[in-house]
């Protein structure tokens, strides 16, 4: 078993425990409807050759992380109940949180696992320059992250008043939507900056490593041969 197989059986053991004695089986079912599709899609990148480990391992952390919210329906993650299990702290009392922010951790986490994956690719596969890969992966971070709200807007108008607020999450927030995307831009801004400056020191190593061009020295270059002596050459018999 390989790296990737490593890992997606670390995926697959969190995401079978998930599922043990759930709490909102149809609200979690409802979560891992994009999950799905996500696994289809990382099967398909692999099996093509396109999708790196490291790609690989940032795009299954961030489904990882989901799966867990999943669980909870994102509103009731237990975290300062971990925490203060294992080290008698709680987050919501040392920064005076008011509601559980397991779900900013998630949206925060799309945005700086996504953009590595995209400016990968598109850097290596297509070999766009550095700025435009990192400009275009922000880019595409913020806008499916607008359309994730808008699906979940989509969701708040089909549903019940119960079952909306269990899915959204929105724990009485009115622009819980754009900071979720302003979070989300900002883990990707972040992702961006770091790996822009790792493939510019990458870059600087490896220039200060490979050996200089030789160049022929100006005094024993090849002079250039006047048109006169070509075509007094060329007449020659």
């Amino acid at each position: 078993m390989g790296k990737n197989g490593v890992l997606w059986g670390l995926f697959g053991l969190l995401f079978a425990a998930s599922w043990w004695r759930p709490e909102h089986p149809v609200e979690q079912s409802l979560h891992h409807s994009l999950t799905l599709i996500a696994v289809i899609a990382l099967i398909l990148l692999q099996r093509r050759g396109i999708l790196p480990t490291s790609s690989l391992a940032f795009a299954l952390a961030f489904l990882a992380l989901h799966t867990i919210a999943a669980r909870w329906m994102y509103s009731y993650v237990p975290y300062d109940d971990w925490l203060h299990a294992l080290f008698g702290i709680r987050l919501s009392d040392l920064f005076g949180w008011h509601r559980n922010d397991f779900d900013r951790l998630v949206h925060f986490s799309y945005g700086l696992f996504l953009a590595p994956v995209l400016m990968a690719y598109f850097a290596d596969r297509r070999a766009w320059r550095r700025g435009f890969a990192a400009l275009a992966a922000v880019d595409i971070v913020l806008s499916t992250g607008a359309l994730y709200e808008v699906f979940e807007w989509f969701i708040a108008i089909t549903l019940a008043p119960d079952a909306v607020e269990a899915y959204n999450g929105q724990q009485g927030d009115l622009f819980d939507a754009q900071k979720d995307m302003a979070i989300a831009g900002l883990g990707a801004l972040i992702a961006a900056a770091v790996w822009l400056a790792a493939r510019r020191a990458r870059a600087r190593v490896r220039a200060r490593s490979e050996p200089p061009v030789a160049r022929a020295a100006p005094w024993c270059a090849q002079p250039a041969v006047p048109d006169w002596a070509q075509s007094a050459s060329s007449a020659a018999p």
